[in-house]
């Protein structure tokens, strides 16, 4: 398995897909708050891309790698909505059909947003069906390609270009980061972000954070084994809500992540008014914990400096309202 794991030349060469149609998000920063903080607090903002989110970079990589012969078939997602978005953008705009299994208490934002690229929804009950198994009949009766939301080397070198961004803008910031925080479901967009600094900030300390019960990859980690969730573990971050991270983004994460981190609904809420309040910026629920890992001290930012993946955008309005309310 490792023999076959993505490299950082593969992701320069997903860089290069990219490059006419993703957006290369800001790096920012707020004085008054790296003042109270002690430290500096650099934000990606991926809310800015395609989309709302980082998931189109992957979506885009990944589907512009299928065979000219074989998009004809069109590709197949199931997601909780942003990779369903990107799946559906990116497919669009490659003159692909696309189908998206979707739960359906995702997000009415992320499911009307999917169709409205043009792709067709499925939903299905997150707590008692199985996407995978959704997702493979209808790969294997239309003959689509599956293009998963994160167990892929095509999607985690496509998000892993986040990681080249960020050592870039670092660079012509005159900083070194002590360490690099994003969200992590199933880990792709994560173990992307490794592999992308893996050249120019290779000594870079790389963390993952997850949803307090759900937080298999530091369990993962932690144990060196594959952990799973308990089904019953429920959170407001709908976007980080995979039941165990996947054979290619463990194995990668073995070899690059320092480990991880869990924050719980309530620290994300208000991490979610902070950004909004220093940064200006609206972040959903699982683009919100790597902040939240900060604000709570779980990532210490005293004297360092630290880098947040701000994931992505996509939020309802009603609980982005609520998370408002209750700061």
């Amino acid at each position: 398995m490792t023999d076959l794991l993505p490299t950082h030349d593969d992701v320069r060469r997903a860089a290069d897909r990219l490059r006419p149609v993703a957006a290369i998000t800001p790096l920012i920063e707020s004085p008054l708050l790296n003042e109270e903080l002690g430290g500096r607090l650099l934000i990606k903002c991926e809310m800015l891309q395609r989309t709302g989110s980082f998931k189109f970079r992957g979506a885009y990589n990944r589907i512009s790698m299928i065979p000219d012969d074989k998009r004809k078939d069109g590709v197949v997602c199931f997601s909780s909505g942003n990779h369903a978005q990107g799946v559906a953008a990116a497919a669009q705009m490659l003159g692909v059909k696309a189908v998206c299994v979707m739960p359906s208490d995702a997000p009415k934002l992320k499911i009307e947003n999917s169709r409205a690229f043009g792709a067709e929804i499925i939903l299905y009950d997150r707590f008692r069906d199985s996407r995978e198994e959704i997702g493979d009949r209808i790969s294997r009766e239309r003959g689509s390609t599956l293009v998963k939301p994160f167990d892929d080397p095509g999607i985690i070198t496509g998000q892993g270009t986040i990681g080249l961004e960020i050592a870039d803008q670092a660079k012509a910031l005159g900083v070194k980061p002590d360490a690099v925080l994003a969200g992590c479901s199933g880990g792709g967009l994560i173990t992307g972000i490794a592999l992308g600094l893996s050249g120019g900030l290779a000594e870079t300390a790389v963390y993952s954070v997850e949803p307090v019960g759900l937080d298999d990859m530091a369990r993962s980690l932690e144990s060196g084994r594959v952990e799973k969730n308990d089904p019953a573990a429920r959170t407001i971050c709908d976007a980080l809500m995979s039941p165990s991270p996947g054979d290619i983004t463990f194995a990668i994460a073995r070899q690059r992540l320092k480990g991880g981190l869990a924050v719980t609904d309530a620290e994300v809420k208000k991490a979610m008014a902070l950004a909004f309040r220093h940064f200006k910026i609206v972040c959903e629920p699982g683009g919100a914990v790597g902040i939240a890992a900060v604000m709570t001290g779980k990532m210490p930012i005293k004297g360092r400096t630290v880098v947040v993946v701000a994931s992505g955008g996509n939020v309802d309005p009603a609980l982005f309202q609520e998370a408002l309310a209750s700061a």
